[in-house]
C-alpha cells in the first residue's frame, strides 16, 4: 500500500486491536493469577507462566514474521517491508527481555539459581542480541534505503537461531522444562488463562507495531504534502 493509504490503515485498526488486547490480557491474567489452581509440584510459583510463556512464544514469532518482511523487502525492494522490520524490532526486543527475566525469576525456585549457561537460555539471550542488532543498524545509517537492507540481511542470518530455540530442550540436555503443550499436559483451569494470555500478547504486540509503523512513515515521508497537510489538519482541531 502506498504511504498515505497504509497510515490511515494502521490508525484505524490500533484502537481495535488495543481494546480487544486489553480485554484478552485481563481475562488472561485475572483467571491465572486469580482463580487457576495451584501447581501440585510448583506451587504458586508456575503463575509466572501467565507472563513468560506469551513473551517468549511471541519472542520468536515476531522475529519470524520479520524474517518474513525481511525478505520481502530485500527481494521486491518494497520500503514499507523494511519499515515493518524496524516497527516490530523494540516490541520484540522487550518481549525476549520479559521472557529473560520471568524465566530466570520462574528458574530460582525451580534451580537453585537465576541463570545458567543452559541452551534454550542462552539461544533466547542471542535472540535479544539480535534484536538489539537490528535496532542498532536501523539508526546507524542516515539512508534508509541502506538502513533497511542492512537490518533486514542480519535478520535473515539470525533466523538460524529461531529452530535452536525451540528444539534445544529435544537437542539437548537441559534444565529448561519442554515446550508447554496446552493442548494435552495442562489443567484446563490453567491452559485456559494462558491461551488468553497468549492472546492478549499477540493483540498487544500488533496495536504497539502499527503505532511505531505510523510513526516511521510520518519521518519517511516529512517532507511530503500529504504530511504536511495532517500537521496542518491536526494543528486545526
Amino acid at each position: 500500500a502506498a504511504p498515505p493509504r497504509l497510515y490511515q490503515i494502521c490508525g484505524r485498526l490500533v484502537p481495535w486491536l488495543a481494546a480487544a488486547g486489553i480485554i484478552a490480557l485481563a481475562t488472561g491474567w485475572v483467571r491465572g493469577f486469580g482463580f487457576a489452581p495451584a501447581d501440585y509440584q510448583q506451587g504458586e510459583s508456575y503463575r509466572i507462566m501467565y507472563l513468560h510463556v506469551p513473551a517468549a512464544i511471541w519472542s520468536m514469532g515476531i522475529y519470524a514474521a520479520m524474517a518474513v518482511a525481511a525478505f520481502t523487502g530485500l527481494v521486491w525492494q518494497m520500503k514499507m517491508a523494511s519499515l515493518a522490520v524496524a516497527a516490530m524490532a523494540p516490541v520484540g526486543a522487550v518481549y525476549t527481555f520479559i521472557a529473560l527475566v520471568t524465566g530466570a525469576a520462574w528458574g530460582k525456585p525451580m534451580w537453585g539459581t537465576w541463570w545458567v549457561w543452559d541452551a534454550r537460555l542462552t539461544s533466547e539471550l542471542v535472540l535479544l542480541f539480535l534484536y538489539a542488532g537490528v535496532i542498532a543498524l536501523w539508526h546507524a545509517f542516515d539512508d534508509r534505503k541502506m538502513a533497511g537492507r542492512a537490518a533486514g540481511i542480519l535478520v535473515l542470518v539470525g533466523v538460524v537461531n529461531l529452530p535452536v530455540i525451540h528444539y534445544s530442550v529435544e537437542w539437548w540436555n537441559t534444565l529448561h522444562q519442554g515446550s508447554t503443550r496446552m493442548q494435552q499436559s495442562i489443567d484446563p483451569a490453567m491452559r485456559s488463562p494462558l491461551r488468553w494470555a497468549i492472546a492478549g500478547f499477540l493483540l498487544l504486540f500488533m496495536t504497539l507495531a502499527l503505532m511505531r509503523m505510523r510513526n516511521l512513515i510520518l519521518l519517511m515521508e516529512k517532507r511530503r504534502p500529504w504530511v504536511s497537510e495532517l500537521i496542518l489538519k491536526r494543528g486545526h482541531r
